[in-house]
């Protein structure tokens, strides 16, 4: 299996899994993709269903990674996905809410949200590589929320990494910020920067677009702009489908809480390989610039004053990074066109219009794509709503789903709404709407009150880099 760039134009050597698992974004500022999608059949899906997760992530990951002895790739599989780390043997599985409406437990891990599922894989895969290679390998990441604290837990004390994590300033929950802040570990940096979580993504993408910078501090990320994170995303698709249907061919939906498009985009992959998804259901929370391209075909990036902070603060994003492969699959594949539109296009204007195109109606007719906008009204009403009719908490993202969710439902076709992340993380928002606390994981108990340690700075790409080398001196 080879891997391409977004914005391939022909030049450049394809590259295997484990070159891109170490790189992040491609030179030219790309993202990767397989150069083909592995399909699967009815019968492969039938043999499938059987499968504990981890044997299942082996069958999917072995499609896609061909430069790690298969012996080691299962093992890396069966170390991650255990039911110590995840909480149950089935590890994502489904609960029935009433006929044809399911929510998918993705966040029994570590941190409590559904980045867990790819990241303690992620940790696992670096830790593997760097020591076959003898190297180390610096992380910057950037977080609206949950990708920090599922890369500082699954990467602390992994031999030769660093993460070095930015996030907004005061924009993630209390919880959210003592899950990461409140890590000592030599190796972990937390870096809150005055703005929102866009400035934080840019600031990523500058220095991984510094390719001197880049190659000589070893700099990686963690962020779902790495193919390796979301193709172990693919998984639990798979594995939500199997749960779901009762025959190989039926079809399921997925409802995915979105912001940088990451969660849904390995739904879009999975369908590529031949699952059989009818739609794949984009909820977005006020910062709808998804719920606009699929309503409309323009796709418009806001700017940082006009990101608003919402009661679900891990979607408040309004620059979605991994739209791109989507984009660049439903263009067919045109890297020239795809570099115009996202390296100078949104640069230069701030959005592009597909709405004459062709193309952007198969973005829902042949790609099954489908969107939605929930608002802090709505999500007190779903929370609130789903507590009274079915007894279960759901957390604010989760709730923005199942009030899309509702909207997008086809007769005789199952629906399974992604839950994101558990209710304790979003606290405050449930009590609004419920009157009463989420229940708090002993672990966590006090959690708030820790010592912190995290460096307070601007959006400024030259200072980060500065803090990066003086930690590596």
């Amino acid at each position: 299996m080879h891997y391409i760039s977004t914005r391939t134009q022909g030049q450049g050597a394809p590259k295997r899994f484990c070159e891109i698992l170490l790189e992040g974004l491609a030179p030219d500022g790309g993202l990767y993709l397989p150069a083909h999608y592995p399909q699967v059949d009815a019968a492969t899906l039938g043999r499938w269903r059987a499968l504990p997760y981890a044997d299942l992530a082996f069958e999917i990951l072995s499609l896609y990674v061909d430069d790690i002895p298969a012996a080691d790739l299962r093992a890396i599989c069966r170390k991650t996905y255990t039911a110590e780390v995840f909480g149950t043997e089935a590890i994502v599985p489904l609960k029935r809410l009433e006929d044809g409406l399911y929510l998918q437990a993705l966040s029994n891990g570590p941190t409590l949200a559904f980045k867990d599922m790819a990241m303690q894989l992620l940790g696992n895969l670096f830790e593997y590589e760097l020591a076959r290679r003898g190297e180390q390998l610096n992380i910057f990441g950037a977080t609206s929320g949950d990708t920090g604290s599922a890369a500082e837990y699954a990467m602390r004390g992994k031999k030769g990494v660093r993460v070095f994590m930015t996030s907004p300033e005061g924009r993630m929950s209390p919880f959210q910020q003592a899950q990461m802040f409140s890590l000592l570990d030599d190796n972990i940096h937390n870096i809150a920067i005055r703005g929102v979580f866009d400035d934080c993504q840019d600031l990523v993408k500058a220095v991984s677009n510094d390719l001197p910078f880049k190659q000589h501090y070893k700099i990686g990320t963690v962020n779902s702009i790495n193919w390796a994170r979301l193709v172990a995303q693919v998984v639990y698709y798979f594995a939500g489908y199997v749960q779901a249907s009762t025959a190989d061919d039926q079809q399921v939906s997925f409802c995915v809480p979105s912001g940088n498009f990451g969660n849904v985009c390995a739904g879009h992959v999975a369908r590529m390989m031949g699952l059989p998804i009818a739609q794949l259901v984009v909820a977005t929370n006020e910062n709808d610039v998804l719920d606009e391209f699929f309503r409309t075909g323009r796709y418009r990036v806001r700017t940082s004053a006009d990101t608003h902070e919402t009661s679900s603060p891990s979607m408040d994003i309004s620059k979605a990074s991994n739209f791109e492969r989507f984009v660049f699959d439903l263009l067919g594949r045109d890297g020239a066109r795809v570099a115009g539109l996202f390296g100078k296009a949104i640069a230069q204007d701030g959005f592009f219009d597909l709405r004459a195109d062709p193309a952007f109606a198969k973005a829902a007719s042949d790609y099954g794509f489908a969107s939605g906008k929930s608002t802090h009204a709505d999500r007190l009403v779903t929370i609130a709503d789903t507590w009274a009719r079915y007894g279960v908490m759901v957390d604010t993202h989760t709730a923005d789903g199942l009030k899309v969710a509702q909207y997008h439902r086809q007769a005789g076709v199952p629906m399974v709404v992604l839950e994101t992340a558990l209710p304790i993380k979003f606290a405050s928002t449930i009590v609004e709407a419920l009157g009463r606390e989420p229940e708090r994981p002993a672990k966590f108990v006090g959690i708030e009150d820790l010592p912190k340690r995290v460096l307070v700075m601007d959006a400024d790409v030259a200072a980060l880099k500065a803090y990066i080398v003086a930690a590596c001196a």
